[in-house]
């Protein structure tokens, strides 16, 4: 994933207009945001009685491609912990996935998006094109299950998507998302700007069109709670939107009391299983470095505290 690296020489290739205009970089996405009408603030803490109780959400957790990352975007490489094992940087293995929520009551969602099937097919076609699959590594990706594939088997039609962040490998699908369905998001996720969006906002736009604007979560901040704020996402304790800024501003997480126990949909708050397990924060994949380490560690006490609580992480099993 070498987006900024790009976006650094096209920067160059301009002769420093940027600098002497005062070109501060652009939103992620043009597409329009609205606050999210769906789901309630409640504080975090009234989610830890319901952890032992069964849920009612069915979960299916999808393998949309395997992919290869520079791992020192992934994983602090300059971290005692990881320098005492020797890791360096180099190509890690990866998955892109989304994550299929059924609802007795509220029908089928999806958290993330996997990939398009003009990815596989005619990816020249695909949203994530150009530039920014050069920067992605797109020609590593090998095509398990594209999202519009496995949206055609369902026996319901996709009520919404929840997205962990913007970032473009988990909007990497969102083409096939069918034209109306809602997309929520956490709140700052379009609007944040930045000069590798030079480069990103196009793609994201195009992966958007269609869609009613972006609804944003509606959190009530937490200044000493389990996290920054926390959403009942259906009201009825099954499906929890919690945010946990650094990565990205709005960066969520969701907790899902599945009928097979609770499961945390982590995002990218920590990308890979060694990282999670060796208490390792992500490495140069951040927007707010000391922000997503404070998440990181917020979100592994978490599961520290709870290991009931089963953690699926952001792009490793």
């Amino acid at each position: 994933m070498r987006t900024r690296s790009i976006v650094l020489s096209i920067a160059a290739a301009l002769g420093g207009t940027l600098a002497v205009t005062g070109f501060v970089g652009c939103a992620t996405t043009s597409h329009g945001v609205q606050p999210s009408a769906l789901g309630k603030a409640r504080p975090s803490s009234e989610l830890l009685p319901l952890l032992a109780q069964p849920g009612p959400v069915e979960l299916e957790t999808v393998v949309s491609c395997d992919w290869a990352v520079e791992r020192g975007g992934l994983i602090n490489l300059a971290h005692p912990t990881a320098k005492a094992a020797g890791l360096k940087d180099g190509a890690e293995p990866a998955q892109i996935f989304f994550h299929a929520l059924r609802h007795p009551a509220k029908g089928l969602f999806i958290v993330d998006t996997g990939v398009e099937t003009a990815m596989r097919d005619a990816p020249e076609q695909a949203a994530m094109r150009g530039l920014i699959a050069s920067a992605m590594n797109m020609g590593s990706m090998k095509v398990h299950a594209p999202l519009g594939e496995w949206l055609a088997k369902q026996q319901q039609p996709l009520a919404g998507v929840f997205l962990t962040h913007l970032h473009p490998d988990h909007v990497t699908g969102m083409a096939d998302v069918p034209a109306g369905t809602p997309v929520y998001s956490g709140p700052g996720e379009a609007s944040e700007r930045a000069l590798m969006n030079l480069v990103v906002q196009a793609n994201v736009d195009r992966a958007l069109a269609g869609k009613p604007p972006l609804s944003e979560w509606t959190y009530a901040r937490e200044d000493a709670g389990l996290f920054d704020g926390a959403v009942d996402i259906f009201g009825d304790g099954s499906v929890w939107a919690l945010w946990l800024p650094g990565h990205t501003p709005g960066t969520t997480a969701y907790l899902v009391r599945s009928t097979k126990g609770p499961v945390l949909l982590a995002g990218d708050i920590s990308h890979t299983r060694w990282g999670w397990e060796h208490d390792v924060e992500p490495g140069s994949y951040n927007n707010d470095a000391d922000g997503a380490t404070a998440s990181f560690k917020r979100l592994r006490a978490f599961a520290q505290a709870h290991p009931e609580v089963e953690v699926r992480l952001g792009h490793q099993h």
